[in-house]
Protein backbone atom coordinates (compact mmCIF):
# COMPACT_ATOMS: atom_id res chain seq x y z
CA UNK A 1 0.00 0.00 0.00
CA UNK A 2 1.06 3.55 -0.84
CA UNK A 3 1.22 6.35 1.94
CA UNK A 4 -0.40 9.43 0.87
CA UNK A 5 1.16 12.86 1.70
CA UNK A 6 -0.76 14.57 4.47
CA UNK A 7 -1.05 18.18 4.25
CA UNK A 8 -1.21 20.18 7.44
CA UNK A 9 0.28 22.10 10.46
CA UNK A 10 2.69 21.33 12.53
CA UNK A 11 2.90 21.61 16.06
CA UNK A 12 5.72 23.98 15.99
CA UNK A 13 4.24 26.12 12.91
CA UNK A 14 1.11 26.49 15.24
CA UNK A 15 3.09 27.17 18.13
CA UNK A 16 5.22 30.15 16.44
CA UNK A 17 1.87 31.84 14.91
CA UNK A 18 0.14 32.26 18.46
CA UNK A 19 3.60 32.95 19.99
CA UNK A 20 3.63 36.33 17.45
CA UNK A 21 0.04 36.99 17.50
CA UNK A 22 0.41 37.40 21.70
CA UNK A 23 3.44 39.41 20.95
CA UNK A 24 1.82 41.72 18.48
CA UNK A 25 -1.39 41.52 20.90
CA UNK A 26 0.86 42.53 23.79
CA UNK A 27 2.09 45.73 21.71
CA UNK A 28 -1.19 46.68 20.77
CA UNK A 29 -2.58 46.86 24.58
CA UNK A 30 0.34 48.65 25.59
CA UNK A 31 0.28 51.11 22.37
CA UNK A 32 -3.76 51.40 23.68
CA UNK A 33 -2.73 51.81 27.27
CA UNK A 34 -6.44 51.71 28.79
CA UNK A 35 -5.81 52.73 32.09
CA UNK A 36 -4.43 55.71 31.01
CA UNK A 37 -7.36 56.49 28.28
CA UNK A 38 -9.65 55.91 31.14
CA UNK A 39 -7.81 58.04 33.39
CA UNK A 40 -7.95 60.84 30.99
CA UNK A 41 -11.55 60.68 30.06
CA UNK A 42 -12.50 60.42 34.37
CA UNK A 43 -10.24 63.74 34.34
CA UNK A 44 -12.06 65.38 31.05
CA UNK A 45 -14.88 64.91 33.40
CA UNK A 46 -13.66 66.00 36.54
CA UNK A 47 -12.86 69.32 34.17
CA UNK A 48 -16.37 69.77 33.25
CA UNK A 49 -17.58 69.45 36.66
CA UNK A 50 -15.57 71.90 38.71
CA UNK A 51 -16.39 74.44 35.74
CA UNK A 52 -20.32 73.51 36.12
CA UNK A 53 -20.09 74.29 39.73
CA UNK A 54 -17.93 77.30 39.44
CA UNK A 55 -20.25 78.77 37.16
CA UNK A 56 -23.66 78.00 38.94
CA UNK A 57 -22.07 79.32 42.08
CA UNK A 58 -21.61 82.52 40.08
CA UNK A 59 -24.95 82.72 38.39
CA UNK A 60 -26.31 82.55 42.26
CA UNK A 61 -23.74 85.35 42.98
CA UNK A 62 -25.35 87.54 39.63
CA UNK A 63 -28.86 87.15 40.89
CA UNK A 64 -28.14 87.60 44.57
CA UNK A 65 -26.48 91.41 44.05
CA UNK A 66 -22.77 89.60 43.74
CA UNK A 67 -23.44 87.51 47.30
CA UNK A 68 -21.74 84.41 47.32
CA UNK A 69 -22.94 81.29 49.06
CA UNK A 70 -22.68 81.86 52.81
CA UNK A 71 -21.61 78.37 53.21
CA UNK A 72 -18.35 78.89 51.60
CA UNK A 73 -15.30 79.70 53.63
CA UNK A 74 -11.87 80.35 53.27
CA UNK A 75 -10.47 76.91 54.09
CA UNK A 76 -10.71 74.53 51.03
CA UNK A 77 -14.05 71.87 52.06
CA UNK A 78 -15.60 69.12 50.14
CA UNK A 79 -19.09 70.43 48.68
CA UNK A 80 -22.19 67.94 50.02
CA UNK A 81 -24.19 66.52 47.57
CA UNK A 82 -27.03 66.37 49.91
CA UNK A 83 -28.99 69.40 51.42
CA UNK A 84 -29.01 67.91 55.01
CA UNK A 85 -26.52 66.00 56.73
CA UNK A 86 -23.33 67.51 55.41
CA UNK A 87 -21.00 67.35 58.78
CA UNK A 88 -18.05 68.41 57.87
CA UNK A 89 -18.86 69.35 53.85
CA UNK A 90 -19.92 72.69 52.25
CA UNK A 91 -23.75 72.72 52.09
CA UNK A 92 -25.02 74.02 48.69
CA UNK A 93 -28.37 74.12 49.10
CA UNK A 94 -28.79 77.38 47.76
CA UNK A 95 -27.48 76.48 44.73
CA UNK A 96 -30.08 73.21 44.22
CA UNK A 97 -32.87 75.35 45.45
CA UNK A 98 -35.87 74.84 42.81
CA UNK A 99 -32.92 73.34 40.41
CA UNK A 100 -32.15 77.13 39.77
CA UNK A 101 -28.80 76.71 38.90
CA UNK A 102 -27.64 73.06 39.37
CA UNK A 103 -30.22 69.92 39.20
CA UNK A 104 -27.70 68.29 41.56
CA UNK A 105 -24.15 68.31 42.87
CA UNK A 106 -21.83 66.23 40.53
CA UNK A 107 -20.12 63.49 42.07
CA UNK A 108 -16.05 62.97 41.08
CA UNK A 109 -16.04 59.70 38.57
CA UNK A 110 -14.51 57.47 40.84
CA UNK A 111 -16.36 58.95 44.21
CA UNK A 112 -15.97 61.29 46.96
CA UNK A 113 -12.92 61.21 48.69
CA UNK A 114 -14.73 60.89 52.27
CA UNK A 115 -16.75 57.69 50.67
CA UNK A 116 -19.88 58.41 51.97
CA UNK A 117 -23.54 58.87 49.91
CA UNK A 118 -23.05 62.71 50.59
CA UNK A 119 -19.27 63.14 49.19
CA UNK A 120 -18.94 64.93 46.02
CA UNK A 121 -14.95 64.33 45.57
CA UNK A 122 -14.98 68.66 44.70
CA UNK A 123 -13.71 71.07 47.42
CA UNK A 124 -14.43 74.58 46.65
CA UNK A 125 -13.13 77.92 49.20
CA UNK A 126 -12.58 81.59 48.82
CA UNK A 127 -10.15 84.26 49.67
CA UNK A 128 -10.50 87.33 50.98
CA UNK A 129 -11.47 89.16 47.76
CA UNK A 130 -13.93 87.26 46.48
CA UNK A 131 -12.30 84.51 44.42
CA UNK A 132 -13.55 81.51 44.19
CA UNK A 133 -11.97 78.18 43.73
CA UNK A 134 -13.16 74.73 42.81
CA UNK A 135 -10.97 71.63 42.92
CA UNK A 136 -10.98 67.90 42.20
CA UNK A 137 -7.96 66.44 44.48
CA UNK A 138 -8.13 62.67 43.05
CA UNK A 139 -7.02 63.90 39.84
CA UNK A 140 -5.31 61.42 37.94
CA UNK A 141 -2.20 61.00 36.11
CA UNK A 142 -0.22 63.75 37.88
CA UNK A 143 -3.17 66.61 36.48
CA UNK A 144 -4.36 69.54 38.90
CA UNK A 145 -7.58 69.90 37.92
CA UNK A 146 -9.03 73.55 39.36
CA UNK A 147 -10.19 76.45 38.27
CA UNK A 148 -10.48 80.04 40.01
CA UNK A 149 -12.69 82.76 39.37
Amino acid sequence: MKRKNLSGFTLLEILLVVAAIGILAGIVILAINPSKQLGDTRNAQRKADVNTILNSVYQYAIDNNGILPASITSTSTEICRATTSCATMVNMDVILLNEKYLTAIPQDPKGGVFSVATSSGYFISKNANGRVTVSATQAEQGAVISATR
